[in-house]
């Protein structure tokens, strides 16, 4: 999942119509809940806040559909791939998680959420969709992966350590 922002020549529309609230994926908030991440919601923009150890999500009103997936799955995709930026820090999981848009570890971090959450997506039963305006985002994992071959094996390595470690609050379903 990315943010707007990032996606060169994506342009936001100029209103956005808050949908409401989301279908509730039982599954999917009480593995959310297990994590004990903290997760606030509001603004426009999903992130995990380093400094003040939270995962900011926008109001669930503003995810859309696409073609393939709800906008219910939506939200939860994003969802989780910020639970897998939450692991990376040093008193978790201690990954180098990069600090701009473009630097090597950043690209490196952002491939190891999108791999961490589809492996938590297919687990929680939830359909991600790639988007076309995804493509300038990915330019910076493919840079990663013509400079390093074994990227894509360490990103999906770090991936499942993150799903582990996400899974290790997770009460018996």
């Amino acid at each position: 999942m990315f943010n707007a922002a990032q996606v060169d020549g994506y342009v936001l529309p100029e209103e956005i119509k808050d949908l409401g609230p989301i279908a509730r994926l039982e599954g999917a908030d009480r593995f959310v809940s297990a994590t004990g991440a903290r997760i606030e919601h509001g603004g426009d923009r999903a992130y995990f806040d380093g400094a003040a150890d939270r995962i900011q999500m926008p109001a669930e009103g503003l995810f859309t559909g696409t073609k393939t997936m709800t906008r219910d799955e939506g939200y939860y995709a994003t969802l989780v791939h910020e639970l897998v930026h939450w692991t990376g820090p040093a008193h978790r999981l201690n990954r180098q998680m990069g600090k701009r848009f473009g630097d090597k570890a950043y690209a490196a971090e952002e491939l190891v959420a999108e791999i961490g959450a589809a492996f938590l997506c297919a687990e929680l039963g939830i359909t991600q969709s790639v988007r076309p305006d995804h493509a300038q985002y990915l330019a910076n994992w493919l840079q990663l992966l013509k400079d390093d071959g074994h990227a894509v094996f360490a990103a999906a390595a770090r991936a499942s350590e993150a799903a582990a470690f996400l899974r290790k609050g997770r009460s018996p379903s």
